[in-house]
């Protein structure tokens, strides 16, 4: 593990320890697994972007002209 100095907002600051007291755990805990969420989530959306290079490009009038020709709007 590395220390590190970390400013909260006293309102989030807050949150965080009453969220580790309710879980029986550390604010350190806590924070470190919001944070690995927060970058498997970045992760994934990368992946879900690259994925997404290889989509054909769509003009935004022609979506809504499809979506319309659907009966979605």
């Amino acid at each position: 593990m590395t220390r590190a100095t970390v400013y909260f907002d006293e309102g989030l600051h807050k949150a965080l320890k009453i969220k580790a007291l309710e879980n029986d755990t550390t604010l350190s805990s806590v924070v470190n697994e919001v944070v690995r969420s927060s970058l498997l989530e970045d992760m994934e959306d990368l992946h879900d972007l690259q994925e997404r290079k290889k989509e054909k490009p769509i003009a935004y009038e022609s979506f809504l002209k499809e979506l319309k020709r659907r009966g979605q709007i």
